[in-house]
């Protein structure tokens, strides 16, 4: 059961809200429509599901924010299942297969299926917030996905296709045993995509920063720090960047390095 993830009462002012869901194609969730969903294994924290098979998606995206002494130490993923962790803010302690890490803000941790993932919050009695993810794995012979701790000061700043003033960068290494990647884009105030896209890969995607206006499947939608947005398999999207300065950036999920099953 969830519940509002406000604690303001009621409004003054009539209920609205941006949000648009439209299910097996695209949708977008804005922060103050959030609720709240209690789990097992996690202790001190406040979990939204974003993202998960009932919108039509192959994965499971989550907000989370770790309290003080918020933790899941019995260990999240699966036998099949592998993990994403993001930091958005704050400072979070992981472990998996072993070893143990502290992620400040923009760091992250892979794990592959059968590693479990363990956090804690290490901010000092502050809040921390992370972008969490889970997918069934699809192997493929020969290949095998490993462990993998970073941060994204540590990563190639790549011209997205060549535009200068659009920045990618890989989270996961472009490898056969990878099914999917993590990318941040981050588009300068007035960038753009070159082209609307159309392709089978799905995005679970949480803006960090800025703002813009998000085409999917040719309506033109306002997004902005704080909103997530989920794009199914061949929905047409693209974005402007706008906004007085602030960069519109966003960490975004893709399935890839596989073929279709019939």
């Amino acid at each position: 059961m969830g519940y509002l993830n406000n604690n303001t009462g009621y409004i003054n002012d009539l209920l609205a809200t941006r949000a648009v869901i439209k299910k097996n194609n695209f949708a977008i969730l804005p922060p103050d429509g959030l609720v709240k969903n209690v789990l097992p294994g996690f202790e001190n924290c406040d979990l939204t599901i974003l993202s998960s098979p009932q919108i039509g998606a192959t994965f499971v995206d989550y907000l989370v924010t770790l309290y003080d002494g918020g933790n899941n130490r019995s260990g999240f993923g699966g036998e099949e299942i592998e993990t994403f962790f993001y930091v958005i803010s704050g400072q979070v302690s992981v472990e998996a297969d072993g070893q143990r890490h502290t992620l400040k803000a923009g760091g992250y941790i892979y794990c592959p299926p059968g590693a479990l993932l363990l956090m804690e919050n290490a901010n000092q009695g502050e809040n921390s917030q992370a972008f969490l993810y889970k997918r069934k794995y699809q192997p493929v012979n020969g290949y095998q996905p490993r462990l993998i701790v970073n941060h994204r000061d540590n990563l190639e700043k790549i011209h997205y296709e060549g535009m200068e003033n659009v920045i990618v960068e890989d989270l996961l290494p472009k490898d056969l045993g990878f099914d999917m990647n993590f990318h941040v884009l981050t588009f300068e105030p007035g960038a753009c995509h070159g082209y609307i896209e159309t392709h089978v890969q799905e995005h679970g995607a949480y803006i960090l920063s800025g703002e813009g206006v998000y085409n999917l499947d040719n309506n033109w939608i306002p997004v902005k720090k704080g909103d997530y947005l989920f794009m199914a398999a061949y929905v047409p999207q693209a974005c402007y960047a706008t906004g007085r300065g602030e960069p519109l950036s966003y960490i975004y999920s893709k399935d890839c390095n596989r073929d279709i099953s019939l």
